[in-house]
């Protein structure tokens, strides 16, 4: 199942945030080296304590992670305007409380091939991205930012969502870092749902209602 973990929900969710810290630890520090804050087993940094939300990929009694990404409202601090700002075209008006950064997003290829061998790499990617455009549309968020790299983008239009980029910079690793734009609506969703054959829902909208301020800021 797909749920949103928002943090009156974090210690409900413990075991999968201290899942979901290991893996990024893994993929991001360990996989790819990139420069990231590591506390022993975890990967955490300043963005974590503030008003993030996951979505998270996990099984239906929620113990197992098979994938996960933050959040962030952009009306506050993140990654794309505090480290990766040179990708951004002058003057984008990208702070606004129906724009949200994806970051972070990432699988356990390990955990995905034990419990669900017939879902390879690619199919993930896509089940991840179908499950963020319908937590942003559930949310009333319009635009989805985020930072990749060039050769994501057609992995990205594979799963049927365009992307549209926005800028980017050199300087932030061997490869040139994007800055890209996803806009999220109904026919958003309808389109990424036809393109991966996925006939219902992968969403939850937990009871909770987690990401109730950005809908009510949105409205």
């Amino acid at each position: 199942m797909f749920i949103t973990i928002e943090r009156p929900q974090r210690d409900q969710y413990a075991s999968l945030l201290d899942q979901m810290y290991r893996l990024r630890k893994t993929v991001f520090h360990d996989q790819l080296q990139w420069e990231v804050p590591v506390s022993g087993p975890y990967e955490r940094d300043q963005y974590d304590d503030l008003d993030a939300a996951y979505l998270v990929w996990c099984s239906a009694d929620g113990e197992t992670l098979y994938g996960s990404a933050r959040l962030m409202p952009t009306t506050g601090p993140t990654l794309l305007y505090d480290v990766f700002f040179d990708t951004l075209p002058h003057a984008a008006p990208l702070q606004a409380p129906g724009i949200w950064e994806v970051t972070r997003l990432c699988l356990h290829e390990d955990n995905i091939a034990r419990d669900h061998p017939a879902i390879d790499g690619g199919r993930a990617i896509g089940l991840m991205c179908l499950a963020l455009a319908e937590c942003a549309v559930s949310h009333c968020i319009h635009t989805l930012i985020c930072n990749y790299e060039p050769h994501m983008a057609r992995i990205y239009r594979r799963t049927g969502c365009p992307v549209q980029e926005l800028g980017r910079a050199d300087g932030y690793g061997r490869r040139p870092v994007c800055c890209g734009a996803f806009y999220m609506s109904s026919d958003t969703v309808m389109t990424m749902r036809q393109t991966q054959a996925v006939d219902l829902p992968l969403y939850q909208l937990p009871l909770s209602n987690p990401l109730a301020g950005a809908r009510a800021l949105a409205a």
